[in-house]
């Protein structure tokens, strides 16, 4: 095989595709990229058989054929020539690719393609077209509330809950939860649950930003296929049962606030430095009129803030939580009034946008 492309092109197809690759080496040819060409075009994969990603640009084609590659040592090569330069890449029946650029000359060791693993049995039940500015923002509004090396595997990713002509993403570590809402084309599906793992949730984050306006998703019993422009991402699904959402949404809380989303930062994130480093509490006091804000740790500092409530329903409350849950929720949230639900201190709080939103963020008391 031989091709030429700019360099600019082809380390954008790699920057997309290299993060997929496997990097513990448990198989060598997982370290390595797949390299076709097909018609006009050069496919770049990249794959730990957990999630997979294939890139498509156009190049110069002067014979087809198919190679492996070193993914890491191909990216550091293209990445350190200059930006405006051709590259010529060879491959002829012999265990090394070529890569040549100017005067510069590098010879990589290469595997056979033919052993190159793929998600090959991808067996579409189901697709529908999606905005991609809506997913992004979907998974946007929720990733951070992912569990990390959680027992409950299922909690490390991410719940895609398609139903009635509406997609959504729930996330939750046990202690928070995120939730959000979008229309799609999807009402010919029914209603299907998905959970996306860790690794298939950040890659597709990264593939989403230069998808298009617009990506199809394709669904099968163990795989979710995003397909956009010039590129198709495919990630395992997680095999378990999701907890049910709806059952910790807390209901008719009898307190309720809004304050200002600056404000309320501002005063969490100072009043965060002189928390306790471990448990990062913080004791909210509702009164009549603002909110006060208090954090300590063992050394006896303390930190003391107050906000100004906008607008107040129902008595006073004492309640604790995880600053940094809250710092979570609010910054989620694009709009500039924040709207927190309180039942009493041992309840959970419901944390959303002032004006009509699609995504609500809960947050367990702790204790203090």
């Amino acid at each position: 095989m031989k091709f030429k492309v700019q360099q600019d092109e082809l380390i954008h197809a790699l920057s997309l595709v290299t993060t997929s690759v496997e990097r513990r080496g448990t198989l060598p040819i997982l370290g390595n990229l797949m390299l076709k060409l097909d018609g006009d075009k050069l496919h770049v994969t990249g794959t730990d058989l957990e999630v997979e990603t294939t890139a498509s640009i156009r190049v110069e084609v002067i014979e087809v054929g198919s190679v492996t590659v070193p993914a890491k040592k191909l990216f550091d090569i293209v990445r350190a020539l200059p930006s405006d330069n051709n590259i010529t890449f060879s491959f002829a029946n012999s265990d090394k690719a070529v890569v040549t650029s100017g005067r510069g000359r590098y010879t990589l060791q290469t595997l056979n393609a033919k052993d190159f693993p793929s998600i090959d049995d991808f067996k579409e039940t189901h697709s529908f077209p999606v905005s991609t500015e809506s997913f992004v923002r979907l998974l946007t509004a929720t990733v951070f509330s992912m569990a990390v090396n959680d027992v409950r595997y299922f909690l490390n990713g991410v719940l895609l809950h398609i139903d009635g002509g509406v997609l959504r993403a729930v996330a939750t570590d046990g202690h928070r939860l995120a939730y959000s809402a979008s229309y799609a084309e999807c009402e010919s599906v029914g209603e299907v649950k998905l959970i996306l793992p860790r690794k298939g949730v950040t890659e597709l984050q990264k593939v989403l930003a230069v998808a298009g306006d617009s990506v199809t998703l394709s669904l099968s019993d163990n795989h979710l296929r995003v397909t956009g422009d010039n590129l198709t991402f495919t990630t395992k699904l997680v095999d378990g049962n999701y907890p049910d959402y709806n059952r910790v949404i807390p209901q008719n809380g009898d307190k309720e606030v809004v304050v200002n989303k600056s404000e309320i930062k501002s005063a969490l994130s100072r009043a965060a430095i002189l928390s306790n480093e471990k448990f990062r509490g913080v004791r909210l006091t509702i009164k009549d009129g603002y909110l006060e804000l208090e954090a300590n740790n063992p050394e006896q500092e303390e930190a003391k803030e107050v906000v100004d409530i906008v607008s107040q329903h129902g008595d006073t409350l004492e309640i604790g939580f995880n600053v940094n849950y809250l710092l979570d929720a609010i910054n989620a949230i694009p709009h500039n009034e924040i709207k927190i639900t309180f039942g009493d201190a041992n309840t959970s709080a419901l944390i959303e946008s002032q004006e009509k939103s699609d995504s609500i963020y809960i947050c367990m008391p702790m204790r203090l």
